[in-house]
């Protein structure tokens, strides 16, 4: 029987390796651009008092992806087809509507690092913008699913550096242990980045992503385990990517007040890595931002063009040639075509990407709604939501969501 045991964990972790891919993927492009600036906004505004708000949220991210997981594996189905299905074509709509809001959005800021990067390095933002377009489209074009997974993660692996930094980073521990324990709660411009962390961690085309790539990648019931483990790999390391951001703009810019709002890309980078060195520092950072705005760009995109198609019903797949699925490659092409044209004539401000994420926020009822009320009447009855696990995923959705509109709503108003 023992001869068995290396047998099951060679086949366990042959299982995990062929299943990781969708949550990893998302996980890595929610940590993007306008995530990045937001963290380095609430640590140099903040200081380390939203350090213990990104480390709630894992367990919480997790919650919620998981169950993207569990739909697109156990109905086959993308996010918006099954909106279709079960409440009608006209939910469907204004599910797949809210996703195309905070896509564009998402889009904007992330073409918006992008050209931030290149001007960092005098490389003008039109150039930037064309060649980063031009690279996402030829990947999707020329690629199959897998390709592209693996493309998406190897963009993503840059985020990294970002916790390289802050390790290296002037901590200061009785700073941080006062910030952690020492929040203030009557203050409007605190909830206000609340929310935008909140929109910037739980996001509307991460739910249709992940669910309608497990459906592409055609993973069975068997995988199911090893897709929860994806998942949770990926909640856990796009929240380190967060903290770390957060870590170094507290330690760099944090002295017991509010700082100045950070306005551009190159003030952030210039923030963050002061103790590395002008030249050292503006390249890690712009390798970080990179990575975090080409895997979110394109995980952004897809999700859109999954998503129209699963309303519409047009052919949606990266296993089909452009012939096969016309629709689906031309709603890409022009999310990312679009992107990064609208980029190229607008100012690269922060205020932008957080103002994107309180969007994010303010869309949370809608999106986390849909998903629970598909895990609790679309799921086959044996893996609904149900007992006491049904109770606390709709008491953290609905604290999650009513804490990101609150937020959101104090700092408008």
């Amino acid at each position: 029987m023992s001869s068995l045991h290396p047998q099951r964990a060679i086949s366990g972790w042959k299982t995990l390796l062929a299943t990781l891919g969708p949550g990893l993927v998302v996980m890595l492009a929610d940590t993007d651009v306008g995530s990045v600036l937001t963290a380095a906004q609430s640590g140099a505004q903040w200081g380390y008092q939203m350090l213990a708000l990104q480390l709630l949220l894992v367990p919480i991210l997790y919650v919620v992806q998981e169950l993207t997981v569990r739909l697109g594996i156990f109905t086959g189905r993308g996010h918006g087809e099954l909106i279709r299905e079960t409440f009608g074509a006209s939910w469907a709509w204004v599910s797949v509507l809210g996703l195309v809001v905070a896509a564009v959005g998402a889009l904007l800021t992330e073409f918006s690092g992008v050209a931030g990067v290149g001007e960092l390095f005098g490389v003008p933002r039109t150039w930037s913008l064309a060649l980063a377009a031009g690279f996402l489209l030829v990947v999707v074009w020329t690629g199959s699913y897998r390709r592209v997974e693996r493309v998406a993660i190897i963009l993503g692996l840059f985020e990294l550096v970002f916790v390289w930094v802050a390790l290296r980073a002037p901590i200061d521990s009785h700073a941080l242990v006062d910030g952690i324990t020492r929040v203030p709660v009557r203050d409007a411009g605190f909830w206000y980045l609340v929310a935008a962390n909140i929109g910037a961690v739980i996001m509307p085309w991460m739910v249709f992503y992940q669910q309608s790539a497990v459906a592409d990648k055609k993973l069975q019931p068997a995988q199911y385990t090893a897709a929860r483990w994806d998942t949770a790999i990926g909640a856990v390391a796009t929240q380190v990517v967060m903290a770390a951001v957060l870590l170094v703009a507290a330690a760099t810019l944090w002295a017991g007040h509010l700082s100045p709002p950070l306005d551009t890309v190159g003030q952030v980078a210039d923030a963050l890595t002061p103790f590395l060195g002008m030249t050292l520092g503006r390249t890690l950072f712009g390798l970080g931002m990179l990575g975090a705005a080409m895997v979110a760009a394109i995980v952004v995109a897809l999700a859109a063009a999954w998503g129209l198609g699963e309303v519409t019903g047009y052919r949606r797949s990266l296993e089909s040639h452009p012939r096969e699925a016309p629709w689906f490659y031309l709603v890409f092409t022009l999310a990312v075509a679009g992107g990064a044209l609208v980029v190229a004539f607008v100012p690269n401000l922060v205020a932008l990407s957080i103002g994107v994420e309180v969007m994010n926020a303010l869309l949370l009822p809608l999106v986390l709604g849909f998903l629970v009320a598909l895990a609790v009447r679309a799921l086959p009855p044996e893996h609904r939501l149900r007992g006491w696990y049904r109770w606390v995923v709709t008491a953290l959705v609905a604290l999650t969501s009513a804490l990101g509109v609150y937020g959101a709503l104090s700092g408008l108003f």
